[in-house]
């Protein structure tokens, strides 16, 4: 699926879920004078929008790609913090929200993976090289590949037909 702006795309939406629920949590009163946790957690969770719109908006895939992998490196120092959190007796009343925000930043990893697997795979060069000369090209390239589909199931509806019993 295609996506005009990085506001439609589930895994930035996802990132923008998390990011509220970090800030939710850290704003409890058990996160005040131990150092620089809250901080350090809210910063890590809001990268992780960031560097997909971020990449998103530059339109070429190799800068979307380094900046997706910007993006799960700050999930993954998400998760990290949050093993941390887990292991101190002062955040044991915020266990299940901080399982909840390490659940969906195990997604938003998984998610990311996939999204660069397909870009690393495509020929695409991006938004900012697609030129009215290549929309027309891959409109073409659209057009006789749904032309060949139909002859496709013609040819196999007349096979089918034909090898009725009557």
């Amino acid at each position: 699926m295609k996506y005009d702006r990085f506001e439609d795309v589930p895994v930035w939406q996802a990132g923008i879920d998390m990011t509220v629920k970090v800030f939710s949590v850290t704003a409890h009163q058990s996160f005040r004078y131990k150092g620089d946790i809250a901080n350090q957690l809210q910063r890590a969770a809001l990268s992780v929008p960031n560097n997909i719109a971020e990449g998103f908006e530059r339109g070429t895939i190799p800068e979307l790609i380094t900046f997706l992998y910007y993006a799960r490196g700050s999930v993954g120092e998400v998760r990290s913090i949050c093993h941390v959190i887990m292991k101190m007796k002062e955040f044991e009343g915020h266990k299940s929200k901080i399982t909840e925000i390490m659940d969906i930043a195990e997604s938003i990893a998984r998610q990311l993976a996939g999204w660069l697997k397909n870009l690393k795979e495509t020929d695409m060069r991006g938004q900012r090289h697609f030129t009215e000369k290549d929309k027309k090209l891959k409109e073409q390239k659209e057009r006789a590949d749904a032309f060949v589909d139909k002859l496709k199931k013609e040819a196999q509806e007349r096979i089918k037909n034909k090898n009725r019993p009557e």
